[in-house]
């Protein structure tokens, strides 16, 4: 039988612990080490909906890439099922669902986040885009006018609303981090990129990318990290062909556009 803790040693072999953020809550955060497996639900965030379908189906472990707890901006200091935190916790483990969560350290890794993000877009010659390793940059096959990107970003991750600015360039040397990584616009910029995609930006940062003569695509969280869930589901099902391994269902874009 396959136990949590062999799964857990298993991914951190393909994302190793330590490539995470000092910050960062990472790998077993649920369950105990030495429960069976025998099916595996795999999802972006583990919420309460996702937590139910792992019930129906009868899964024993959910394998997320954002930590059900994560100190940096949701501190536990209680587990109650009168919060939101604290009931899905519970009913995970009244359920002996346990969770494992691979977070930047799967943004960083060979083959996470990042890297199916930029394959995504059919980057070629794809590099390390920040010094830490995360982010990911790259060449467009042919240049292209950011109108008829826009059409490529939306189909390849599903998304279904984009917001941007223009500099005024044409598309065709493009750095990507998946989720918010607004941070790594200088990375860009020093690459000499045309174009960022990226999720979580404010309008400040809007108006700073227009000044720096910087494309900005914010393609959304959820799209442009979503995109490593099958991933994951193909890479643990080569590894354990006797269990099930499914990607959550009930876990879709939390943003929807109302275009006037």
């Amino acid at each position: 039988m396959v136990t949590v803790k062999e799964i857990e040693s298993y991914l951190f072999s393909i994302a190793p612990k330590e490539l995470a953020m000092s910050w960062d809550n990472v790998g077993l955060l649920v369950g105990q080490p030495s429960y069976h497996v025998k099916s595996v639900l795999v999802a972006l965030d583990i919420t309460d909906e996702v937590v139910d379908e792992a019930i129906e189906i009868g899964a024993d472990l959910i394998v997320a890439h954002h930590p059900v707890m994560n100190c940096k901006w949701l501190p536990v200091q209680s587990v109650r099922d009168d919060t939101y935190q604290g009931r899905i916790l519970i009913k995970m483990i009244q359920h002996n669902i346990s969770a494992i969560c691979m977070h930047t350290n799967l943004d960083i890794a060979e083959g996470g986040v990042n890297d199916m993000l930029a394959k995504a877009l059919q980057l070629t010659q794809i590099a390390p885009l920040g010094e830490d390793g995360c982010g990911r940059v790259g060449y467009l096959k042919n240049e292209v006018s950011l109108n008829t990107f826009f059409k490529t970003v939306c189909d390849a991750l599903n998304s279904n609303g984009l917001r941007f600015v223009s500099s005024g360039k044409s598309v065709y040397h493009v750095a990507v981090g998946g989720g918010a990584c607004w941070e790594y616009h200088t990375d860009a910029l020093l690459k000499n990129c045309d174009t960022f995609i990226t999720s979580d930006l404010s309008y400040h940062d809007f108006l700073d990318a227009k000044a720096m003569g910087l494309n900005v695509i914010d393609a959304g969280h959820f799209p442009t990290e979503d995109i490593v869930c099958p991933q994951l589901v193909a890479i643990l099902q080569n590894q354990y062909p006797t269990l099930t391994i499914s990607k959550s269902l009930s876990h879709k874009e939390v943003f929807q556009y109302y275009i006037k």
